[in-house]
């Protein structure tokens, strides 16, 4: 696919911090057995693959805003578009020497996401879409699954940790939800979940509580290869509220039934 300027330079900011942190990932792994520990080295390496990110996007397009995991929000002389990133999305996967970890680059435009990149640099898995022309992985074209029934369906969620509120709300969607599916998977890293949705491998997702750094690139992924996204309350913004569904076109009556029933 031949993608706009815009696209085009998210993939090659995504795949310059990729390529740095694939080299920190490889030193994390021997960090393991040391008695400090790598976390202070993997808050570095998160720090560093945002300010390359930062110097790529800002620097050809020094006009739009940008929201950062790292470096917070910042108003850019056009208020209509900005730049969403999260440097480095399953931290905590990439501590424990797990390859499963992302960097994901979203372009916002008047409220909307109009352009999406999530790089899974361990796999070297590129995932982008441009509102209209599809999403992609590397050179493959991505399609929704085409599952209708529950029964054969897997789905992915993020199970809250560290004494976050809403993990009663989710051990009460694992209750309703689990007895219907063929299984929920928890994989680490939201902006994945949702480019595995947007390629088939899962048939839906759902989280509380997201934020938009987490989300944002991945719902223009599921949306461009044919899915449906939604807010897990009705009424709800999914950026805002970080609470969402997405899924397979088939999929998302029913899942959204039994994610709203009420407590």
């Amino acid at each position: 696919m031949q993608g706009s300027a815009n696209l085009n330079l998210m993939i090659k900011a995504a795949r310059k911090a990729g390529r740095t942190l694939v080299k920190d990932f490889r030193e994390v792994e021997n960090l393991q057995v040391s008695a400090k520990g790598p976390a202070d080295f993997v808050t570095k390496a998160d720090r560093e693959a945002e300010r390359i990110i930062k110097e790529e996007l800002r620097g050809a397009r020094p006009s739009y805003g940008w929201v950062g995991e790292e470096t917070g929000t910042e108003e850019g002389e056009d208020p209509t578009r900005r730049w969403i990133v999260d440097p480095l999305d399953g931290t905590t996967n990439f501590l424990h020497g797990l390859p499963h970890w992302a960097v994901s680059i979203a372009l916002e435009h008047k409220g909307e996401i109009v352009a999406g990149v999530v790089f899974d640099a361990a796999k070297d898995e590129m995932y982008f879409a441009e509102k209209g022309l599809g999403a992609y992985m590397n050179e493959t074209r991505l399609r929704v699954s085409g599952r209708r029934n529950m029964m054969e369906a897997i789905f992915a969620t993020g199970i809250p940790f560290g004494g976050r509120g809403t993990l009663p709300a989710t051990l009460q969607d694992f209750a309703r939800l689990m007895p219907q599916c063929a299984g929920v998977r928890r994989f680490g890293s939201a902006s994945l979940d949702l480019a595995y949705v947007a390629s088939g491998r899962f048939d839906g997702f759902w989280e509380r509580g997201l934020k938009i750094w987490d989300c944002a690139a991945g719902l223009i992924l599921v949306k461009e290869a044919g899915g449906f996204v939604g807010p897990i309350r009705e009424g709800q913004d999914m950026l805002e509220s970080g609470s969402l569904i997405a899924t397979n076109a088939e999929m998302f009556a029913p899942l959204t039934k039994i994610l709203r029933q009420p407590a």
